[in-house]
Parts: C-alpha cells; structure tokens; sequence
C-alpha cells in the first residue's frame, strides 16, 4: 500500500466495483486496495506470522460489516488496539440500517458511519463527500512506527 491509498475492506465483488467506479467518477486520484474478509485486512494493516506489517498505511480504510471470518466490528476492534493504526481514519460503509451497529461502530472507535446508498447517483455524491474531506481536508496524526 501507498501511504494516500484507500483500503477498501469489502467482500461483495458488486459492492467493490461499485465503490471504485464511484471514486473514479468523483474523480479521487488515491490508489484503492482490496482486502476481500476481515482477516485480509487485518493482515494488510497489521501483518500476521507470516507478513510484516506494511511499510505504509492506507490514508483512509472503508470497512464494511457484514464480512466473512472476521467481521468489520472485529477489524475495527484490532485497528485501534494497535498503537501505529490506532488513529487512522476508518469509515464504516455498510447497508446495516441497525441501531445498534451505528452506536457499535462509533463505540469501537469508527471515525464515520456511513450507510451505502441504493442509487448509483447517490453513492457518487457519497463518494465524492468522503473523499472530499477524508482524503483532502482531514490532517492525521503521524503514524507510530512499525515494532
């Protein structure tokens, strides 16, 4: 990963070709990563056993929910544990109209919760939105090193 990329933590394939023509059609310029289940992306974001951890950090991490393996509670539960992706910026973008997964979500540290529109027109004003201020307005704090 480049460190202005986009992990997109997504396991539907229409879902995946949605969001990224949708952000190309908004015009983003970031490099957008796939990780297809939960464990992918912890792995991207964190390494495993067998993988180091990246060398840079995505500048934004969209995360749905519904995921196999892990899902997108449990990502976001081990992003923030970890000292270097303890303040990256995680939007929650799900088709979960639950209560309880907004107030989940927010209480385990999402940065946003953001339901995915049904229209394509929609979801391009969307993505045009997070990408507008995630990726251009918002300022990070320095990311801790690997240990």
């Amino acid at each position: 990963m480049t460190a202005n990329s986009i992990l997109l933590v997504e396991d539907s394939a229409d879902d995946v070709e949605l969001t990224i023509r949708a952000f190309r059609n908004a015009n983003a310029q970031q490099e957008i990563y796939v990780a297809r289940d939960g464990t992918e992306a912890v792995e991207r974001l964190l390494g495993s056993a067998t993988v180091p951890p990246p060398r840079y950090l995505p500048a934004l991490v969209l995360l749905d929910l519904k995921l196999p393996g892990l899902n997108g509670f449990d990502v976001l539960s081990r992003i923030r544990s970890d000292a270097r992706t303890r303040f990256l910026p995680v939007v929650i973008l799900t088709s979960s109209t639950e209560t309880s997964d907004l107030v989940l979500g927010y209480q385990l540290g999402a940065n946003s919760y953001v339901r995915k529109p049904v229209s394509f027109r929609e979801f391009l004003g969307t993505t045009q939105q997070i990408a507008g201020y995630w990726l251009s307005l918002n300022v990070v704090p320095p990311i801790a090193p690997a240990t």
